[in-house]
């Protein structure tokens, strides 16, 4: 079963989290803790939305975090996936492609255009899925981010 996620489920969705940042070798830089994933999710300005799967029994087994974001080109809004994760007791069961129609059904209800995410280049199980559902690489494109002291630095150009 997919549903929306509710503010019980805050303890969850961060164990995922940090489960797929294990997953992605990246451990150390995932800080989030619940009462930040609580007011991202549930606070007065929640900005991302996610759904989760559970199974037969109830027990939450996989999480989709996303947000809205917009397209300049079609004056309409999509959906950015975030983070998709399905325990690994529960893979092959059909969790990630329900919650990924779950999303696409997002975007199908509000006439949204497009849905879209990241994968990290070594990550061939989950290319392969990704591909399997018929998504294509957008490989004309390359993803830039600024951090820490560069976000800083650049801020503070702006001056007083």
């Amino acid at each position: 079963m997919i549903r929306r996620a509710r503010p019980d489920d805050t303890a969850v969705i961060t164990d995922m989290i940090h489960r797929l940042a294990d997953y992605q070798q990246a451990r150390e830089h995932c800080t989030v803790e619940p009462g930040q994933i609580q007011r991202a999710l549930f606070g007065p300005d929640a900005a991302a939305f996610a759904h989760v799967a559970e199974s037969d029994s109830g027990e939450v087994v996989g999480i989709a975090v996303w947000f809205r974001n917009f397209s300049t080109w079609d004056g309409t809004h999509g959906i950015y996936l975030e983070d998709l994760f399905v325990l690994p007791s529960a893979r092959g069961g059909g969790h990630g492609k329900a919650l990924l129609a779950a999303l696409a059904q997002e975007c199908v209800d509000h006439d949204y255009t497009r849905l879209s995410w990241s994968v990290l280049k070594w990550n061939t199980p989950s290319i392969e899925f990704y591909e399997s559902l018929g998504a294509q690489p957008q490989t004309e494109w390359r993803t830039y981010r600024l951090t820490d002291g560069p976000l800083r630095d650049l801020a503070s150009t702006l001056g007083p």
